[in-house]
C-alpha cells in the first residue's frame, strides 16, 4: 500500500512538471494611444479609475499577469480569459470599432455590470477589490448613457461628406 502511494506521488510530481512545458502566450501587445477609449470618449478620472481596477486585466493590452499565471494549469484558464476577455472588448483597440458597435460595446458593459457578469467572479475572487459596489455599477452606467447619447448625437450630425473626411 505505502509503495502504491509513493509511486502515485512519484507520477502525480512528474506530470504536474511535465504540464508546466505548455505554456500559454502571455502578451502585452504595444498600445496606440489614439485608438484607446479615452482618445475617442471622454472618460473622467473617477470613471477610469473603476475601469483600471476591475476591468484593464481583462479588457486592455496593460495586463497584469500575476505569479500564478505562470503555473499550469491555472497559467492556462487565465491567459484563456484574457484572450476572450480582449475578443469580447479591448479598451486599448477602441478605435478599431465602428461608431456603431462602439455604442454597442458602451451599452454592454453597462449591461454586464447591472446583470454582476464582470468582472468574472473567479477574477473577483482572486482580486477582491475589482468588485464594484452599486455605487460605482451607477456612475459608469450614468457615464455610458453619457457617451452613447453623445455618440449618438454626433453620428446623426455628421454628413457623409464629412465621414469621408
Amino acid at each position: 500500500m505505502r509503495k502504491t502511494v509513493k509511486w502515485g506521488g512519484i507520477i502525480v510530481l512528474v506530470v504536474f512538471l511535465g504540464i508546466q512545458l505548455v505554456q500559454p502566450e502571455r502578451t502585452n501587445p504595444p498600445v496606440d494611444q489614439a485608438k484607446t477609449i479615452e482618445a475617442y470618449v471622454n472618460v473622467p478620472p473617477e470613471v477610469k479609475s473603476i475601469l483600471e481596477r476591475s476591468c484593464y486585466d481583462c479588457h486592455t493590452h496593460h495586463t497584469k499577469w500575476p505569479w500564478y499565471s505562470y503555473v499550469a494549469p491555472a497559467s492556462w484558464l487565465l491567459a484563456q480569459d484574457v484572450k476572450n476577455g480582449r475578443s469580447s472588448l479591448n479598451l486599448t483597440t477602441w478605435g478599431e470599432y465602428s461608431e456603431r458597435k462602439r455604442i454597442a460595446k458602451l451599452d454592454q458593459i453597462c449591461d454586464e455590470l447591472m446583470e454582476d457578469a464582470m468582472p468574472i467572479k473567479p477574477y473577483r475572487i482572486m482580486h477582491p477589490g475589482a468588485a464594484l459596489s452599486k455605487a460605482e455599477v451607477d456612475l459608469i452606467c450614468s457615464w455610458v448613457e453619457d457617451e452613447r447619447d453623445r455618440l449618438m448625437e454626433a453620428d446623426t450630425t455628421s454628413s457623409p461628406a464629412q465621414e469621408r473626411e
